[in-house]
């Protein structure tokens, strides 16, 4: 199984990371927060991904909290921009206030959260000069489909972006029809947020699966880990899984270099099968 994922400017990154959605809203737990994310580098994990939308800003501010003690050139940090400040207007005061929470002088990776009403020819343009300018180190996108992903490959500078992030767990394949291939084909990886389906939240029936608690036992694996597992068996997929509890996040890591045999794969595979078809991207 591929342990980790190489980008386009030759970054190379574990396959795991740690999402930061919903993370530090809560101020009674914001303590407990901040050490998930400090157990999660200490084990090993760099890659540690938020948006200035969650918590409107108090994600990356909780973040910004928890690295503060390690060196920053040992982290790969991700921040995402709303759509509404993609372009020329605004995206240099959303970047300037990303990096002020985060307490850091560049985002090793920017993404464009989703499509907006800003021409995504002006986005590229303004990643591309932040880039240059050494405000960030590389740019990607989320939630695009393959249709978006070849308009973006049209445009000057599109060849750059380094990550597509979507939606992708056991219980949601539909990427696997033809984004993933895509993907794939143009060497850009996958960052896949909810990999654990919010621990079955978005899919109930996975966690009661029959099927999911016989494999998992067989690994002596919880089913979530299980969930995480699947997920990394693709090629060119990397995920970013949330969790404010250290247990948890330490229990995403031990899972990084798994292989389920084929006959798991298939018992998988015919339990929650990905579509035959194409199906509308799926967003959380």
């Amino acid at each position: 199984m591929q342990k980790d994922i190489q980008l386009k400017n030759n970054i190379i990154l574990p396959r795991i990371g740690m999402g930061a959605w919903q993370i530090g809203d809560d101020p009674g737990i914001r303590g407990r927060e901040v050490e998930a994310i400090q157990a999660g580098i200490d084990a090993g994990i760099k890659v540690i991904d938020t948006a200035e939308m969650y918590g409107s800003g108090r994600s990356e501010q909780l973040v910004g909290q928890a690295i503060k003690k390690y060196n920053r050139e040992d982290l790969f940090l991700v921040s995402k921009v709303l759509p509404h400040n993609a372009g020329r207007e605004r995206i240099r005061k959303s970047l300037r206030h990303s990096l002020e929470l985060l307490g850091t002088e560049y985002l090793d990776l920017y993404l464009l959260h989703w499509r907006g009403m800003i021409p995504l020819k002006e986005t590229v343009e303004c990643m591309e000069e932040l880039a240059a300018e050494g405000k960030i180190r590389s740019w990607g996108v989320s939630n695009f489909d393959v249709e978006d992903m070849e308009e973006l490959m049209r445009i000057p500078g599109g060849e750059n972006c380094m990550v597509n992030q979507v939606l992708y767990h056991l219980g949601s394949r539909g990427v696997e029809y033809e984004l993933l291939p895509w993907l794939e084909r143009h060497d850009i990886p996958l960052m896949a947020y909810c990999p654990l389906a919010q621990a079955g939240g978005l899919r109930e029936e996975l966690v009661r699966s029959r099927e999911l608690m016989e494999i998992a036992d067989k690994y002596q694996i919880s089913i979530v880990q299980l969930l995480l597992a699947f997920v990394l068996q693709k090629e060119n997929v990397f995920a970013i899984p949330r969790s404010g509890r250290k247990e948890h996040v330490l229990a995403n890591w031990e899972v990084r270099n798994l292989v389920l045999d084929k006959e798991d794969r298939q018992i998988l595979d015919k339990a929650f099968p990905a579509p035959g078809r194409r199906v509308p991207l799926d967003i959380v």
